[in-house]
């Protein structure tokens, strides 16, 4: 009982040892430190967050200039776009414009080169004639003197016709016509033009210029917007002068005509037609132009 009383006391002491040291209060300079630590952590702290706070506002007014640089730059884009898009449906209003002027040209050039080879070709008999009829004469002239045969006529006129020419017009040749019908068709004088053509089919239609001047009188109809009519006179071209120079440019201008007259099925019929007859040329080149077009329309399907 001694030593188990002995151990109470013991205990009793150390706790209340114990106790007291948990209880007396800490030195002043211990608490001063601790306080001023926290209060330096705080400060600190404060310094951080006022410091992020300082990044984001920078980083935030950063952000507000690049979306306003951004949208001005989409701004100026799609000014430029608007800008490129109408140049680029002017280049190609123009570049068709362009297109026909030189494909007009060209006919006109096509026209005058035809022209010159059936003179040429004409000259050509014409020496050639000459040639065999100074034989002739050669032959019949022993020595150079005249067997009655007449060497010239005396009076320098044109001499007459020969049985079953064609009865042109007083004076006129078929070349001196046609180019007279070519420049006047060219000048727009197309009542003019019209006669000389109609005259030169009536009096040359065996000429290699008749299929071009039924071509004409077509154009003269089309240009009037007698479409009907320049359909009928294109018509005649395919038909009646098959080895035309004209032929491939009657053909496209037959499907025009039918565009024209608001036969869509028919014109790119007459279109494709024109592709598969007549490749590579510029008449070819024309009519794909139109089956581009007329793609969309249920017509060309």
């Amino acid at each position: 009982m001694r030593v188990r009383s002995m151990a109470v006391v013991f205990a009793a002491v150390f706790f209340g040892a114990m106790m007291g040291q948990l209880l007396t209060p800490q030195p002043a300079s211990g608490v001063s430190r601790e306080i001023v630590e926290l209060q330096q952590s705080v400060a600190q702290l404060l310094q951080g967050q006022q410091d992020l706070r300082s990044s984001l506002e920078q980083k935030l007014t950063e952000l507000h200039t690049l979306v306003g640089q951004s949208l001005d730059s989409q701004n100026r884009l799609s000014t430029e776009m608007a800008t490129l898009q109408k140049n680029m449906q002017d280049a190609q209003a123009n570049t068709g414009a362009k297109v026909d002027t030189l494909a007009t040209q060209s006919q006109g050039l096509s026209d005058n080169m035809q022209d010159l080879q059936a003179r040429v070709g004409k000259v050509s008999q014409q020496v050639s004639d000459v040639q065999n009829l100074l034989q002739s004469i050669d032959a019949k002239i022993p020595g150079g003197t005249a067997t009655g045969t007449p060497m010239a006529n005396p009076t320098g006129s044109a001499p007459a016709p020969q049985a079953g020419a064609p009865s042109a017009t007083p004076g006129i040749s078929s070349d001196t016509l046609y180019q007279n019908a070519l420049r006047d068709y060219n000048s727009g004088r197309y009542d003019l033009s019209r006669q000389e053509f109609s005259d030169f089919l009536k009096n040359f239609p065996d000429s290699d210029l008749a299929g071009n001047s039924q071509f004409y009188l077509g154009e003269i109809d089309f240009s009037q917007a007698n479409y009907q009519d320049a359909l009928a006179a294109y018509d005649m071209v395919i038909v009646n002068y098959p080895k035309s120079y004209k032929l491939a440019a009657a053909s496209l201008k037959k499907g025009e005509a039918m565009l024209a007259l608001g036969q869509k099925a028919s014109a790119v019929r007459q279109f494709r037609s024109v592709v598969s007859r007549f490749p590579g040329t510029d008449e070819s080149k024309r009519a794909e132009s139109h089956l581009r077009q007329l793609a969309p329309s249920p017509a060309a399907h």
